[in-house]
């Protein structure tokens, strides 16, 4: 199966603009954009609340950029670059996707605001709910602590 949107030519700094527009358009009121090694973030606000999505980047010295997927031989810096960099234009369009389907599922009364964007609030210790609870969630499941599936409402 292919990625979504793995041969794009669009750039990043383009998807993060459509990021930035669509949040408008849908009502948030700050945007803010950043980036370190290995991961990019964007935040907004929007009905009070602070939501923050981290893009994880590929490391540029993975052997899928260094090397051509074919013979396994070492490629040109510039062909490393091209490689690399379509790989960040494809994380950036995904997430420029999801985050428009998120707010338009809201929009659209399929979900509320915060039911969508819950994992992604940050908390008053900066940190998102996601990464404070995610662990337990994981342990929960691998120590087996989970009740079965149970779907109320349909019988």
């Amino acid at each position: 199966m292919s990625r979504y949107a793995e041969s794009t030519g669009v750039p990043s700094d383009r998807s993060r603009s459509e990021i930035e527009r669509t949040l408008r358009r849908y009502g948030a009121t700050t945007f803010t954009y950043g980036w370190t090694e290995g991961r990019a973030a964007i935040g907004f606000v929007k009905d009070g609340r602070q939501i923050r999505f981290v893009l994880p980047l590929p490391a540029r010295d993975d052997r899928a950029f260094t090397h051509t997927p074919a013979r396994g031989t070492p490629r040109t810096e510039a062909e490393i670059e091209k490689q690399y960099e379509q790989a960040v234009r494809q994380r950036w369009r995904a997430l420029a996707l999801m985050v428009k389907a998120k707010l338009e599922a809201v929009d659209a009364g399929i979900v509320t605001f915060e039911a969508e964007f819950l994992p992604h609030t940050v908390l008053p210790s900066g940190r998102t709910v996601f990464e404070d609870i995610g662990p337990s969630i994981d342990l929960a499941y691998r120590s087996g602590q989970v009740a079965p599936l149970q779907i109320e409402g349909l019988r």
